[in-house]
């Protein structure tokens, strides 16, 4: 069955434009135009992805954003012309799993639909991540790289699950203090970096171009599940 994606966005040449790019590769699409309508669609009709323009007349995305994850998980790519990093923050903050600045090219952002369709509840975790010669075993805790046991410390553990729980899903840097080092350390950007470049260089054959834990330039961080 082909999923079902939601647009909200108030611009009917974007809208058009999303309807027919979305339908060439497969994906059933409903539409709104307005904050009022969308909400009503995602709650009535359950898609399977959401794509929400922040700059909408009745009501600012960005409130969407958290109105709808007050019932919903469902993932959420937010079309904007807002290019700030404040913006791109907050929007991931309140809920959003990307961010795409407008203009975008069709490639990139179906690239990005099937990365978010590909997320799964924290539950369905993937138990192994295989990346060449780098192996994890997250139910036994183990990590093989080039035939080599590695060790983590507790932290490192902590930090590399709960980015792997949200795997292609972007992540601020708020949001993982917040979950791996409690609430008060969600100011501290620096003691994060170094636990990702702690990891890098334990699991990435080239820990100078990561491929596994990639940076989201002034956000945050995301890990690639597959190539």
């Amino acid at each position: 069955m082909a999923s079902r994606i939601l647009v909200i966005d108030d611009e009917p040449q974007i809208r058009k434009f999303m309807r027919i790019s979305l339908a060439a590769n497969g994906y059933q699409v409903l539409e709104a135009e307005n904050a009022a309508k969308g909400l009503a669609e995602a709650q009535g009709n359950h898609p399977d992805l959401l794509i929400l323009d922040l700059g909408l007349p009745d009501r600012d995305g960005q409130e969407v954003i958290t109105a709808v994850r007050q019932f919903s998980d469902v993932p959420i790519i937010v079309l904007s012309v807002r290019a700030g990093e404040t913006d791109k923050v907050e929007a991931l903050d309140r809920g959003a799993n990307d961010y795409v600045v407008k203009p975008f090219g069709v490639a990139e952002l179906m690239a990005r639909v099937r990365a978010m369709l590909r997320l799964r509840p924290v539950k369905d975790m993937a138990d192994t991540i295989d990346r060449g010669s780098l192996h994890i075993d997250f139910g036994r805790r183990v990590i093989v790289k080039d035939g080599t046991e590695l060790r983590l410390s507790k932290k490192e553990w902590e930090l590399l699950t709960y980015l792997a729980r949200h795997a292609d899903h972007v992540l601020t840097h708020r949001q993982i203090l917040k979950e791996v080092w409690g609430p008060a350390h969600t100011g501290d950007t620096a003691y994060l970096r170094v636990y990702v470049n702690q990891l890098r260089q334990k699991l990435e054959a080239d820990p100078g171009e990561p491929c596994l834990i990639v940076t989201e330039p002034g956000v945050g961080y995301r890990l690639k599940r597959g190539d």
